[in-house]
């Protein structure tokens, strides 16, 4: 599975952004897919995943109800709407996938077999 992720950019703090993950090269729904993110020194940490259906969605507590993943199955696409966004959710945001068929919608980096390149988004006044 390849996967391209956009829309990262700089914002304001309490602005908000989407980020899209186009995949290509298998079934897309076979696989859970997920957002993490890394800030410069710092280790890659979850943000949110969400199940092969779409039916179920897991986020960080940081991000908790200002961020919403959801995907298009039959485009392939997987999205995150960030709203309020704060200066602490800058980062390199990455999607991946795990799969096929995964048993569970992991949170854990070592789970996931395909990664994007990653979309910077800045948060700065």
């Amino acid at each position: 599975v390849q996967l391209q992720a956009s829309g990262g950019g700089l914002v304001q703090p309490g602005d908000s952004l989407r980020l899209s993950c186009v995949a290509s090269g298998r079934t897309f729904s076979w696989y859970v897919m997920g957002w993490f993110r890394q800030a410069p020194g710092k280790e890659r940490e979850f943000v949110a995943v969400i199940s092969r259906t779409g039916g179920t969605t897991h986020y960080a507590d940081a991000v908790q109800g200002r961020f919403t993943m959801s995907r298009d199955n039959a485009k392939n696409t997987v999205y995150l709407q960030m709203s309020s966004l704060k200066p602490e959710d800058t980062a390199v945001y990455l999607c991946a996938a795990d799969g096929p068929f995964p048993e569970t919608t992991a949170s854990r980096v070592d789970a996931y077999d395909y990664w994007g390149q990653g979309t910077l988004v800045t948060v700065s006044s």
